[in-house]
C-alpha cells in the first residue's frame, strides 16, 4: 500500500486557535489538551484577548487568526476551530483563506439543534456576555433574531474572571454562575427545549446545566467531537469470518 505525504505532523487533524490568555483551564475546557479524546494542535493568536474579542470587535484581528490558522494547516491540520464563540463573524473569511473546514463558534450548532426539536420548542443560548452578543453574531451563525438568550452575571466569578483574564478562578463559584444563568434562561423562556453554550469555557459545567434544567446541552465539545469524526472517521473492522457479522 502506497502512503502519500505532504504534512509534517500526522494523527492530529484538528487545530484550535486560542486567544492569548493566562486564566486557568480545568479539565473540560477547550484549552486543556486532556479534554479531548483525540490529539489536537494549538496555536495562540497574539494580542487576541477575551476583552478585545468578547467585549470589543474581533475584526482588526482577522489577519492574525488567518496567519495562525495557516500555520496549523501547514502542520497537518485538516480542520480548524477557534476557542471563542464570539469569533463567528470571521467564519467565512477564515474558511476561504485557510482552504479547510472551519468551526469558528459553538453557535453554529444552533440551526441544526433547532431542527431536532419537536414543534413548539426552541433553542436557548447561554453566553458569557448577552450585552455584546449581537444580531451580527447571530446572523453569521444562521440564527434567527429573537432566539432566547441569557448571559452569566457580568460581576460574577465566571464572567468577571475570564473577561479580565484573571490568573485565579474559584471554579465552584463559576459553576454556580453558569447553572444560575441556565436556570434563568429556562424560567424566562419556557419553550426552550435545548441549550447551546456559546462560551467554550462553560463545557466543564455542561453536565451541571443538564441536571439543573433537564434539557439537552450542546457545547464546543459536542461540536468539535462531531467535527473531528468527519476529519478522521473511525475505522471499523470488517472481518467476514467474525460470527458477529450479519449473514445472508
Amino acid at each position: 500500500m502506497t502512503e502519500h505525504g505532504g504534512k509534517t505532523i500526522y494523527g492530529a487533524t484538528l487545530g484550535i486557535l486560542m486567544l492569548e490568555t493566562r486564566f486557568p483551564r480545568v479539565h473540560g475546557d477547550i484549552g486543556n489538551a486532556l479534554t479531548w479524546p483525540f490529539p489536537v494542535q494549538y496555536r495562540i493568536v497574539p494580542d487576541a484577548t477575551p476583552e478585545k474579542v468578547v467585549l470589543g470587535d474581533p475584526e482588526p484581528l482577522v489577519e492574525s487568526f488567518i496567519a495562525a490558522g495557516r500555520d496549523l494547516v501547514a502542520s497537518g491540520c485538516d480542520g480548524v476551530a477557534t476557542n471563542c464563540g464570539f469569533l463567528v463573524p470571521l467564519q467565512d473569511r477564515m474558511a476561504e483563506a485557510l482552504g479547510v473546514p472551519v468551526a469558528s463558534s459553538s453557535l453554529m450548532q444552533v440551526p441544526a439543534v433547532a431542527r431536532t426539536l419537536p414543534p413548539g420548542r426552541e433553542v436557548g443560548i447561554l453566553t458569557i456576555s448577552a450585552e455584546t452578543l449581537t444580531a451580527r453574531h447571530l446572523q453569521a451563525a444562521g440564527i434567527p433574531e429573537g432566539t432566547p438568550m441569557v448571559g452569566t452575571d457580568r460581576a460574577g466569578e465566571f464572567a468577571s474572571k475570564i473577561l479580565s483574564d484573571a490568573p485565579e478562578i474559584d471554579f465552584e463559584r463559576a459553576r454556580r454562575d453558569v447553572v444560575d444563568a441556565a436556570a434563568r434562561l429556562v424560567a424566562s423562556h419556557p419553550a426552550v427545549g435545548a441549550i447551546v453554550l456559546e462560551c467554550t469555557n462553560m463545557v466543564p459545567y455542561a453536565r451541571d446545566v443538564r441536571r439543573a434544567t433537564g434539557l439537552p446541552v450542546f457545547s464546543i465539545y459536542s461540536y468539535l467531537a462531531w467535527f473531528q469524526a468527519a476529519l478522521l472517521p473511525r475505522k471499523f473492522d470488517l472481518d467476514l469470518d467474525d460470527p458477529r457479522q450479519p449473514r445472508t
